[in-house]
């Protein structure tokens, strides 16, 4: 989805004309205007402020342009998963379980794979395929490197 559909839509959800959304954010009614026009896009510190007041990640606002993953653990991201930093900021590097409040969860990668092997595994992934996957993944996200 477009940027400006992703705006329009959520600004839409939230019961907000284009004069209070400004308001809340600190633009003009033309600026929203024309992003929900598509005749611009918001800048980055814009973006983050639409994130705080949709709470929705940037990488939704911008219709999702990137396959987020979590670098610590490698599972797949979307807003319901995303961290956020002590200020309520998404973090769209890590999920919630490996990040939380500022802080990692788990110190090494070890600690990590032996919680994901007895919380994955199951009939159809049995321990030691789960295991053989995470020791593969887990090494390549950036938190590990």
């Amino acid at each position: 989805m477009e940027t400006k559909r992703v705006i329009l839509e959520l600004r839409t959800k939230s019961g907000l004309s284009q004069e209070e959304l400004a308001q809340k954010i600190m633009v003009t009614r033309q600026a929203v205007s024309r992003w929900e026009n598509g005749e611009t896009i918001p800048n980055t510190d814009t973006l983050k402020l639409l994130s705080r007041v949709f709470d929705v990640s940037i990488n939704t606002l911008l219709g999702e342009p990137r396959q987020l993953i979590c670098q610590c653990c490698g599972m797949p991201l979307d807003d319901s998963a995303i961290s956020k930093e002590p200020n309520g900021d998404f973090n769209e590097e890590y999920c919630k379980w490996c990040y939380a409040d500022g802080e990692f969860k788990y110190t090494s990668k070890e600690e990590l794979i032996d919680f994901c092997v007895k919380h994955m595994a199951n009939e159809n992934w049995p321990a030691e395929q789960v295991r053989a996957h995470m020791e593969a993944v887990v090494p390549k996200l950036n938190h590990w490197k």
